[in-house]
């Protein structure tokens, strides 16, 4: 054998050998894909993105976010149900992946049998804003006006069958009133008509609000929200005037099912440590919700519940899927 191609032979065993002896978080890793069954630059793509730079960093790999939108997250979630379970594939949902177990008479997937749940990322209620020519200034007005007016007063709805558009349903169903739905085709045509006094009523993220009720433009009548919000002390929790009335939006990680429970708790490990981050509260809270890191079992407990609680505001409401 020529001098080179001996030179060439012993440079690739070394290579090799070196490789061998790498330990396994060592060696070149595919990136983690989270989906996201939303569009980009909404809040559970932002939840994501934030989410993902701050857990790869835990972990020591890349994390890309992608989006596959459509069917109220439907899409995003199948894609991952049939994912291989070696945790390069994960999903962001949110409050929908618990209404669409109802809302859609078909999935292709079970929204608890198919995934591995990790950690609720968030939560964010909403507010029951109104036009200022509204008679009315709190829940307990609202309701005594929604009685004595029946069918005459209405909600603007931004997509049917979201968990605001079930918001204003539980109200409904809750407080005994008939108040007529104005659907939609997104939040912004919906808020530009409530704060032109073209419709009544809605329920909104309060990013989505903040501004206008701070400027006047609306007013707020209650937060959906267990407890009063630090961004709004004035405006009472909804509860106070309907006890048991709470509705908030959530953001969860899951795997598709069958990861192996050491796979899990790792991820799971780095997602909750990431949402504690100071970076990471901070931009959670900047839109208006609350960071969590809950364990695996107690946000596979609250997803199941929630699938439960849903499905009454669904039959109640009629709802059906777009």
């Amino acid at each position: 054998m020529q001098h080179g191609s001996m030179r060439c032979l012993m440079r690739w065993v070394t290579l090799v050998g070196l490789s061998l002896c790498l330990p396994v978080w060592a060696q070149v890793q595919p990136p983690i894909r989270i989906w996201v069954g939303a569009p980009a630059g909404g809040t559970t793509d932002t939840m994501a993105r934030t989410l993902a730079q701050a857990m790869g960093q835990q972990l020591g790999r890349t994390i890309l976010v992608e989006n596959k939108a459509g069917a109220g997250g439907n899409l995003a979630a199948d894609a991952v149900a049939k994912a291989a379970p070696d945790g390069n594939t994960l999903l962001m949902s949110f409050t929908s992946h618990a209404i669409n177990a109802s809302l859609y008479p078909h999935l292709p997937f079970d929204p608890v049998k198919d995934f591995t749940p990790l950690t609720m990322v968030s939560t964010s209620p909403s507010v029951l804003v109104a036009h200022p020519k509204l008679p009315a200034n709190n829940v307990s007005e609202l309701i005594a006006l929604a009685k004595a007016k029946p069918g005459q007063l209405n909600f603007a709805i931004g997509a049917m069958g979201s968990s605001l558009h079930l918001a204003g349903d539980a109200f409904k169903m809750k407080a005994g009133v008939f108040i007529v739905n104005i659907p939609y085709r997104g939040t912004a045509p919906a808020v530009q008509d409530v704060l032109a006094g073209q419709v009544d009523l809605m329920f909104a993220a309060v990013g989505n609000v903040q501004a206008h009720i701070k400027a006047g433009k609306l007013k707020a009548l209650g937060v959906t929200s267990a407890k009063r919000l630090a961004a709004f002390p004035e405006v009472p929790a909804m509860g106070e005037s309907l006890p048991g009335y709470e509705s908030s939006a959530w953001f969860g990680l899951f795997g598709p099912a069958r990861m192996s429970p050491e796979l899990s708790k790792s991820l799971s490990d780095a997602a909750r440590a990431a949402v504690q981050t100071a970076q990471v509260k901070r931009r959670i809270e900047s839109e208006g919700a609350s960071p969590v890191g809950n364990s695996p079992e107690e946000f596979a407990r609250f997803v199941s519940h929630e699938i439960v609680r849903w499905k009454s505001v669904v039959q109640y409401a009629g709802a059906q899927a777009e």
